[in-house]
């Protein structure tokens, strides 16, 4: 005692302040200290919560970021898809025009051909008469004879038709074999002439024979009939090529 007395320590005082000490400490850790400790431990919370927070905001995103680049992906793959589809189409349907522009020309070119050869035929038929007259003028001049109208029509119809006596002439004694046969006129033959030249093919061809006529004026007269490779030739301009071999 009487060395801290020495010391200018007063033991009594010492005490008073060490208790006083205590007492501030015991009141600071009640009323302030715990009370810090939770704003320290609130606030560490709202740091780490904060931190959280970013985490998933950052992760959403790189989330978002990668579903729009996967979107932007499949709506390109799916546009090319539809334009590739769309231009399949186009080409489609422009092949599909232009096939039936081509179709409908060929019909046209057809049916134009057809109504020219009709129209031919019509003509070369329409202007008959006039040729028999005037193939029965030279005649006469020849023979120096006249003949009766009856005459001469059946005189005509046996030169264009090449039917003498109901008969067709070049098929007298004609070896023929097939089922297609192609009859050549000078011109358009009448109903009845080609049924009488249909029933005698069919009597050396047989009924099922198919038949074509058609018009060539540069055999002159007569008829032509072909059957496979076969061909007998009655026409007026085979006659006069005859003719010319046996004068030269």
């Amino acid at each position: 005692m009487e060395a801290l007395g020495n010391l200018g320590i007063n033991l009594s005082y010492l005490v008073v302040q060490i208790l006083n000490f205590f007492i501030v400490m015991l009141i600071m850790s009640f009323w302030a200290y715990k009370p810090i400790l939770k704003i320290l431990d609130e606030r560490s919370s709202k740091i780490a919560q904060s931190l959280e927070d970013a985490r998933e905001a950052a992760e959403a995103r790189d989330n978002a970021q990668s579903e729009s680049e996967k979107i932007i992906s499949e709506a390109q793959v799916e546009g090319a898809s539809i334009v590739a589809e769309a231009t399949q189409r186009a080409e489609k349907a422009a092949s599909e025009i232009q096939k039936s522009v081509e179709q409908e020309r060929a019909q046209l070119l057809e049916q134009a051909q057809e109504a020219a050869q009709r129209h031919k035929e019509n003509v070369l038929l329409d202007i008959r008469p006039q040729v028999a007259a005037m193939a029965i003028a030279a005649a006469n001049k020849i023979i120096i004879s006249e003949l009766d109208e009856v005459r001469q029509r059946a005189l005509v119809d046996e030169f264009f038709s090449g039917i003498t006596a109901g008969k067709v002439a070049i098929l007298e004694g004609a070896n023929l074999q097939g089922e297609d046969a192609v009859v050549t006129s000078a011109i358009t033959l009448k109903s009845d002439e080609q049924k009488q030249i249909e029933g005698g093919l069919q009597e050396k061809l047989g009924s099922q024979v198919e038949i074509t006529f058609r018009v060539d004026p540069g055999i002159l007269g007569g008829i032509v009939v072909r059957v496979g490779e076969h061909e007998v030739d009655g026409s007026a301009r085979r006659a006069l090529e005859t003719l010319q071999q046996t004068l030269i």
